[in-house]
Order: C-alpha cells, then sequence, then structure tokens
C-alpha cells in the first residue's frame, strides 16, 4: 500500500466532507499516514503516494471545483494510484436501486484520470442549507411525494468498507 495518502473533497454543505473525513478515519486505522483536505487547498500531490478523491454531486455532475482539481492535477494523479468517490441524494431515493443511474456521473473524472476504485455514496438532504428558493420548493415536494426523506443518508459501514479495501486498490 501506498503510505502517505491524501484524501481531498469538494463539498457544499459538509456531507462530503464527512464523509473524506470518515475515509481518511479508516486508512489510519490500516497505518496509513493520511491528510484529509479540501481540494481547494491542494497546490502540490508531490507529498502523496495515492490520492483519493471526491466530491458531492450537483446537477449530476461533480463540483466544478471538483473538476478544475482534476484538470490541474490531471498528470500528477495519472502517476499515483487513484481512487474517487462521489456523495449525492440520488442514492437516497426511496424507490429503486440508482447506483447503475449515478455511476456515468463518474465519467469526466474517468475520462482525466483512471481510479482504481470507485465509492458511490448516499448524502444528506438538508432543506434549509439548499440555497436557492425554486430549489428549497421542489425539495419540499419531492420529500412530500415520497421520493426521498430530509435527513442524513450516509451508510456509515459501506463507507468504511469501502475505505477498507483502498489500501489494495492502491497499492502501486
Amino acid at each position: 500500500m501506498s503510505n502517505k495518502i491524501l484524501v481531498t473533497y469538494a463539498s457544499r454543505n459538509g456531507a462530503t466532507a464527512g464523509v473524506a473525513e470518515a475515509i481518511g478515519k479508516t486508512l489510519t486505522e490500516t497505518g496509513a499516514q493520511v491528510d484529509v483536505r479540501p481540494m481547494a487547498e491542494i497546490t502540490d500531490l508531490t507529498p502523496y503516494d495515492a490520492v483519493v478523491a471526491g466530491s458531492a454531486i450537483q446537477g449530476a455532475q461533480w463540483l466544478p471545483e471538483a473538476m478544475t482539481f482534476l484538470r490541474t492535477h490531471q498528470t500528477a494523479l495519472a502517476r499515483k494510484p487513484f481512487a474517487a468517490f462521489l456523495v449525492c441524494m440520488t442514492l437516497a431515493m426511496t424507490k429503486g436501486d440508482y447506483r447503475e443511474q449515478v455511476g456515468p456521473w463518474l465519467a469526466p473524472v474517468r475520462a482525466l484520470v483512471k481510479p482504481v476504485s470507485e465509492g458511490l455514496f448516499a448524502g444528506v438532504l438538508d432543506i434549509s442549507k439548499v440555497p436557492s428558493f425554486s430549489e428549497r420548493l421542489k425539495f419540499r415536494m419531492s420529500v412530500l411525494a415520497g421520493v426521498w426523506s430530509e435527513g442524513d443518508h450516509r451508510d456509515w459501514n459501506a463507507i468504511r468498507a469501502w475505505a477498507q479495501s483502498l489500501p489494495e486498490a492502491l497499492k502501486a
């Protein structure tokens, strides 16, 4: 396994940051030296043997700053073991399994850097944090219709299990 790992993320309201922290903690428990930092703070990947990067999803896409991070560091990331994860509310929808729908949202990531592992995780719906009135209204209507429920839908066991699989995947 790579010994020094960067877990980096782009988050709007903290759910993805929480997932990144859990991944970092789990990797630390396996003996790795781990830094967990927002993508906006990363200027140099030289100190790291491997990178785990994740983004919240908005509009079926990684956040713009996450894609900028990948484009900026594409050459360095291509030389290191790289894993990617996303956090989205679609995976918390109450009816149906949406993993097949969500998986393709990593296609732009894969086009820049090929992940050795991918994690897909549900997020948190806190309607009070949705910035636009019209979007808050849409979410409220969706909750009333039973599409999903407000609250924290992160599956910590699934997040830890994926993180525990990373040491093997990140072997150079």
